[in-house]
């Protein structure tokens, strides 16, 4: 059989599916991605802006001593020059022979800190919340939701003055999942773990918030709100709620916790506002 050459071999062509993709088409599909928005970043931008208009710090002010101002925490605005913060940033007694008030501060336009005397008007100890009057001109005022409104899953954030001994009076924003609604005090292992206060709530534990989020000692008080709607939830509470809580776990690393709003708005109720 005669042998023919590579050259004399038949040429087989397989049609290619050829698709042109015209710029303007690639361009669209960009586009759109780009404004498909991420996990609760819709409005954060926007809500956290407002909010920020009605975050204060707290803490307090002293005539006679070398550094005056000392801001503990984070409070802010539910009523016209009123304040709701955590009870155990106030404290329970000031100085009175060097003059010592609770203050509330803000940044002004120029980074100046500005500083408003304020007072308590009323005190929940049980759920860790305080109701403060400031003097001065009136700030912008959150809007408070629901406790049954809250539901597990929901993207929040709050917003407050982490670290501002450290970072200075600067506000932050930290985006929040509410992981659980659970009981602030659980069963402990044997009766020598129980103290006083723990007793005191497994006879009638209220609902927390727990958040898969970090807050940071400067946080407390701040509020938490739903992002879209900037509806305040609850008040940020961590430092309160690890003497029951996480006794057996130390400095944890991703979770916080906060007080339900229903408790905001009986405290105010008791105080003659709402």
């Amino acid at each position: 059989m005669p042998i023919r050459s590579p050259a004399a071999s038949p040429t087989i062509r397989f049609p290619i599916a050829r698709k042109v993709w015209k710029p303007v088409h690639l361009t669209a599909v960009l586009l759109l991605t780009a404004c498909i928005p991420g996990p609760a970043q819709a409005d954060l931008a926007a809500t956290a802006a407002k909010m920020k208009r009605s975050v204060v710090a707290v803490g307090t002010y002293m005539a006679v001593r070398q550094t005056q101002k000392q801001p503990r925490g984070t409070g802010f605005v539910v009523a016209p020059n009123h304040v709701i913060t955590n009870a155990h940033v106030v404290p329970k007694k000031l100085d009175q022979g060097r003059r010592e008030t609770v203050a509330v501060y803000r940044a002004g336009a120029d980074n100046r800190t500005i500083m408003r005397p304020a007072k308590v008007v009323a005190t929940d100890r049980e759920h860790d919340l305080a109701l403060l009057r400031f003097e001065g001109g009136a700030l912008p005022a959150v809007t408070l939701g629901r406790s049954a409104d809250i539901r597990e899953g929901q993207w929040a954030a709050f917003t407050g003055y982490p670290l501002m001994n450290a970072l200075g009076l600067f506000s932050a924003t930290h985006r929040a999942t509410v992981a659980a609604i659970a009981p602030v005090a659980q069963p402990v292992g044997s009766g020598r773990e129980l103290t006083q206060e723990m007793v005191k709530r497994l006879s009638a534990p209220f609902k927390i918030l727990q958040l898969d989020a970090v807050a940071y000692p400067g946080n407390s008080g701040s509020p938490l709100y739903d992002v879209d709607s900037g509806r305040v939830i609850g008040v940020i509470n961590s430092v309160y709620v690890k003497r029951t809580r996480e006794s057996a776990i130390k400095d944890p690393s991703g979770i916080s916790y906060a007080i339900p709003v229903d408790h905001v708005r009986a405290l105010m109720s008791s105080a003659g506002l709402r």
